[in-house]
């Protein structure tokens, strides 16, 4: 940070005028327009997102009823440990005051949604989907919720 000197001379000079104009440092400025880069990703992220409502109908209508996963532990470990780095890394940015636990708590809060998502609506009737519920309340969707709360409380905070 600068720091201003003024001589004997120019403080007494300044005090000819009446008031002097104080502009707080803190006050919300106008955002600046977007790079022009960023422009165009925006529109091709918006362009994809719309180009995937038709085909949502189609997977709603096409996909059959039920069916066998070749890898089906293969992707609940991944997903799992995915979570548990997910978890680690926030935990321990977190821990350090490290701003970037934002961008991981964001992730493992993705992670933690889709977990109890696919948990819930892949699960068998009776007991499993019990199991699955228990574990979407009682622990995926309150990480997430957490996890989305220091996302958003560190992102709200300046810089």
């Amino acid at each position: 940070m600068r720091q201003l000197h003024l001589c004997d001379e120019e403080v007494a000079g300044a005090e000819r005028f009446e008031r002097a104009e104080v502009i707080p440092l803190h006050e919300e400025a106008e955002e600046p327009r977007p790079a022009r880069r960023m422009r165009r990703a925006g529109g091709l992220l918006v362009a994809c997102g719309l180009a995937l409502l038709p085909w949502l109908y189609v997977l709603a209508t096409g996909l059959p009823a039920t069916a066998t996963a070749a890898h089906w532990p293969v992707a609940w470990v991944g997903l799992d440990a995915l979570e548990a780095l997910g978890l680690i890394a926030t935990g321990l940015l977190a821990a350090r005051g490290d701003r970037r636990h934002a961008l991981a708590a964001a992730a493992t809060a993705t992670l933690l949604a889709v977990d109890a998502w696919f948990d819930t609506t892949t699960a068998a009737p009776g007991g499993d989907f019990a199991t699955a519920v228990a574990m979407a309340l009682g622990a995926e969707l309150p990480l997430a919720t957490l996890c989305g709360r220091l996302a958003l409380r560190a992102l709200s905070r300046p810089a």
